[in-house]
């Protein structure tokens, strides 16, 4: 009788224990990963991108964090987030898919370099919005401002490409590789030791296809008066010698293997063709010169500094049929793809 008793005794506190047991796990474990992008949270971007299964583990992408500088203020954003909001700003939202996924991997490879080499300007964050520092970066309002009613195509395009490339990077002797782009080349990228005088194994000079017919304004003439010329010059370089005619001031101009302007000489004193094309804003350093009058004409093709991929040029191959891995490796040879 005392073991009927003690029995039905414990049936009817496993009866009441289990249920609470129950509604405590269930209470306690999130049934999926927080998208740390929820524009309550953040003023970053809105995730397009749909909670993983309850089984998935969430991307790095999603978890970690970057110190931006952003306006003067360091922010803690994902590094999704981070990407959504650069490489909208980076590249035209209306190229190839495969053009925009090999733009997030250089992003996300750029991103990772500068958070192991922070730049001298900004030791207190990993990577700024200044692309003349780092790279651009715009958040959701400007870009609901840009975009108006392609708003949400163009996030949700731009998101897809992030998201395809999750955690993947390019990696060169296992670490992060300095994965720099520009607009457009003119039939071929520059080498780094030709524009930054440091040879990197993976930033040299390579072909690339893109052309008048693919891109916007690819080739563009500045012209100067020969008195705004000199005061340009001699204002940077006082040694110049401009005393003679106009038609003597430029000497021959030796080009690289890019085909880019690899120095000429202003009145006796050599410059870089990326010093050309500081001293007078110039759109690239593959620079022609023609002296015509009392004037000067220099007449420009492509954008940019020329190093590492060619933002159109991946367009026109992505456009070819070529995969965003394709892409990465004729930009960046010798590089690896990897995993965060």
């Amino acid at each position: 009788m005392k073991v009927v008793l003690l029995i039905t005794v414990f049936l009817v506190l496993f009866a009441l224990i289990f249920p609470v047991a129950a509604a405590w796990k269930s209470a306690g474990e999130p049934a999926g990963p927080t998208d740390p992008t929820d524009p309550a949270g953040s003023a970053g971007p809105v995730s397009t991108q749909a909670a993983p299964p309850p089984d998935t583990e969430p991307s790095a992408g999603d978890t970690e964090t970057v110190a931006l500088l952003d306006g003067g203020e360091v922010k803690a954003v994902t590094v999704r987030e981070y990407l959504l909001g650069a490489v909208a700003s980076e590249m035209p939202a209306s190229f190839e898919p495969e053009a925009l996924k090999a733009q997030a991997v250089a992003l996300r490879s750029y991103l990772f370099y500068r958070r192991l080499h922070r730049p001298a300007a900004h030791p207190e964050a990993d990577i700024c919005t200044d692309s003349a520092c780092c790279a651009a970066y715009r958040d959701e309002a400007y870009l609901r401002g840009k975009w108006g009613a392609d708003f949400d195509a163009y996030m949700e395009k731009i998101a897809s490409a992030v998201d395809a490339t999750a955690d993947t990077i390019l990696t060169y002797g296992g670490a992060p590789a300095m994965a720099a782009f520009h607009s457009s080349s003119a039939g071929r990228t520059q080498a780094s030791a030709d524009v930054w005088r440091e040879a990197v194994p993976y930033l040299v000079s390579v072909e690339s296809p893109e052309g008048e017919d693919t891109v916007p304004n690819f080739v563009q003439s500045v012209t100067v008066s020969a008195d705004d010329f000199k005061e340009t010059v001699l204002a940077k370089y006082p040694d110049a010698d401009l005393s003679g005619g106009i038609e003597t001031w430029i000497g021959a101009s030796v080009l690289d293997a890019s085909g880019r302007l690899g120095s000429v000489t202003f009145g006796g004193v050599p410059l870089t063709g990326a010093q050309v094309r500081s001293l007078f804003a110039l759109r690239s350093a593959a620079i022609e010169f023609t002296v015509s009058g009392n004037a000067v004409t220099m007449t420009t093709r492509g954008y940019g500094h020329g190093v590492g991929m060619s933002q159109y040029g991946a367009n026109v191959l992505a456009a070819q049929g070529k995969t965003y891995q394709e892409i990465l490796e004729n930009y960046y040879p010798g590089t690896t793809l990897e995993t965060v």
